[in-house]
């Protein structure tokens, strides 16, 4: 069951659980009182497009595909439908750090598009080789990832 809401979390540790769970095809079972929660919880909750992760009728469960020799910033991933991926990166340690997906790593085309699923924010340049991006301390950014092509690349 989420702990989302339930306190002992800080906003950013509420927004790695909900991910972590959505790219993982796990249920996702509310587990506070929706009566008393904050807006913050209320907008991890329903985010629509990581929730749409979670459904992703392929139904297949990310796996962690890079990591970091003291194992605190970890790069997820996984297949979705229509040729996308869901590629999470995960900063588990106590200070800001630039995280970096390698697309040769995932098992990607060298060249995509990216959408912050929290940001609700699609990457104004296609994303060549890999993705690098600063996440805060206990912090997750989300991306929806998919292959540009030389059609809509242009």
């Amino acid at each position: 069951m989420l702990q989302v809401g339930n306190g002992g979390m800080r906003e950013s540790e509420y927004r790695v659980h909900f991910s972590l769970w959505a790219i993982m095809k796990a249920p996702l079972l509310i587990g506070c009182d929706l009566s008393r929660v904050s807006n913050a919880t209320l907008r991890i909750l329903g985010n629509d497009e990581v929730i749409a992760v979670n459904q992703d009728r392929l139904g297949v469960q990310a796996r962690k595909v890079q990591v970091s020799e003291d194992s605190l910033i970890e790069v997820w991933s996984g297949p979705l439908s229509e040729g996308r991926w869901v590629v999470a990166l995960v900063n588990r340690s106590p200070i800001s750090a630039k995280v970096t997906a390698r697309w040769k790593a995932i098992g990607l085309n060298p060249v995509q598009y990216a959408r912050d699923l929290w940001k609700k924010a699609t990457m104004d340049k296609v994303i060549s080789g890999e993705l690098s991006i600063r996440v805060p301390s206990h912090d997750v950014r989300l991306f929806l990832i998919w292959p540009a092509t030389e059609t809509s690349s242009s």
